[in-house]
């Protein structure tokens, strides 16, 4: 469709989306910016935020964290280090991925296990302040 953006997104695990959309808004380190056919190329890193697809009345948040955007005269790439539907976000259970995040940092033994479990502890204390944005 020429009145349409081609958006794709993708994780490590899986392609989530493929398809033509109305606009964008990515969460840009340096700002939300919406992305609209025939917009000019630039490529962006996420920061951890809410990525919107907009397609005629449809709305869809998606929860996204690391990677970039590139935007091209093919349409939009979004490159996530992690990506989900926001409404699947289980705010419970990832507060208490936290709480035993915070137990292993306090717990590790070496300088390994601290890393390891600093960096769980790190990526929960970002999706949650995501989540309390949007609340």
């Amino acid at each position: 469709m020429a009145d349409k953006l081609h958006f794709e997104l993708v994780s490590p695990e899986k392609l989530l989306m493929s398809t033509d959309v109305d606009m964008v808004v990515v969460p840009g380190v340096e700002g939300d910016f919406g992305v609209l056919i025939n917009h000019a190329p630039v490529v962006s890193t996420l920061r951890a935020g809410i990525l919107e697809v907009h397609n005629g009345d449809q709305l869809e948040k998606l929860l996204v964290r690391g990677g970039f955007a590139e935007v091209n005269p093919e349409g939009l790439t979004v490159l996530a280090e992690e990506a989900m539907p926001l409404a699947e976000v289980n705010r419970e259970a990832l507060e208490a991925e936290l709480k035993d995040a915070e137990e292993d940092v306090a717990d590790a033994k070496d300088q390994v296990h601290l890393a390891v479990a600093t960096k769980v502890r790190d990526r929960l204390v970002e999706i949650l302040g995501v989540l309390d944005l949007v609340a």
